[in-house]
């Protein structure tokens, strides 16, 4: 279990990263989600114990980690969203210097975690291959197997599928899937369809605040029956919906036609069809409370 309690962390420039920050993780994957300049990445690297919060408490299976870093970093995991490989070094050799780093020193025991590592991750054809020269899935893959080394408890793993094709995509869902079975693993994402079909709890965050969290399912649940579909340009809406309070959600396109989706208690006006609720009307609507309640500290927040 993941506790934290109000977490404040400001950068010596004056930006305010996190803000009074409170979140409970069990085991399973925890999606994070959140616009550019959230706090995601700074919420990530603290937990990491990269960087000291300004005052807080965080504890994980009842360890103090701020008090006592070093317990927490023998069973942590961490691919950031930027990480760098040495240019001649294989796979293997890779992984090798990155498990004597992290402590495995029985060489016996450490290849033979690195063997299944690369067995688990679809990397053992390529094991003697340069880093340096994977794919973007390959490279991604690669990540994982090294934050995987020394069997960690809890796995920090911050925006794993930028950049990845379709393919490549699905075959990391599949992997991290796999390897959540028996750990904490928190993931953070701008893809919300990717948190929404593998974390079963999910987080939003807001300028440095968590302003939305729970479970996928029940956060969703709500939403049924209230998400309107409208296909084609969106006529103005008639003066007896406003006290509906619809709110257009989101402008897309589908095969080139035009998609209008919106938050309704009831049919907006002809030409709407219901729609299935999803992560991303939650998360949608829950940045444009959140935006209004930071704004106008007087605006309440809607409860969905």
């Amino acid at each position: 279990m993941l506790h934290i309690q109000q977490l404040n962390k400001t950068y010596p420039d004056g930006t305010m990263a996190l803000r009074g920050l409170n979140l409970n993780a069990s085991h399973g994957i925890f999606g994070l989600l959140g616009p550019n300049g959230a706090g995601k990445s700074s919420l990530l690297r603290t937990i990491a114990t990269l960087q000291q919060p300004d005052s807080g408490q965080i504890h994980f299976n009842g360890l103090d980690i701020l008090k006592e870093p070093q317990q927490l970093r023998c069973q942590l995991g961490y691919l950031p969203q930027e990480f760098g490989v040495y240019p001649h070094l294989s796979c293997f050799a890779l992984l090798e210097h990155i498990a004597v780093l992290k402590g495995l020193t029985d060489k016996t025991s450490r290849q033979q975690q690195i063997t299944e590592l690369l067995t688990l991750t679809n990397l053992t054809k390529v094991a003697h291959k340069a880093a340096a020269h994977f794919s973007g899935g390959m490279r991604q893959r690669f990540g994982i197997a090294q934050a995987l080394l020394g069997d960690p408890k809890l796995l920090i793993l911050d925006e794993p599928s930028a950049g990845l094709d379709p393919l490549e995509r699905q075959q990391l869902h599949n992997l991290l899937a796999q390897i959540s079975r028996d750990r904490l693993v928190l993931l953070s994402s701008h893809i919300v369809d990717d948190i929404e079909q593998l974390c079963a709890q999910v987080a939003i965050m807001q300028q440095g605040q968590m302003v939305l969290q729970g479970d996928t399912e029940a956060l969703i649940t709500p939403l049924q029956g209230k998400i309107w579909l409208y296909q084609g340009e969106l006529p103005a809406l008639p003066a007896d919906a406003l006290p509906l309070k619809a709110q257009l959600l989101q402008q897309s396109y589908l095969r080139g036609v035009p998609q209008q989706r919106l938050y309704a208690e009831v049919c907006p006006g002809d030409g709407f069809s219901t729609a299935t609720a999803s992560l991303q009307d939650c998360y949608f609507l829950t940045l444009a409370a959140a935006e209004a309640q930071l704004t106008d500290p007087k605006a309440k927040q809607e409860q969905l």
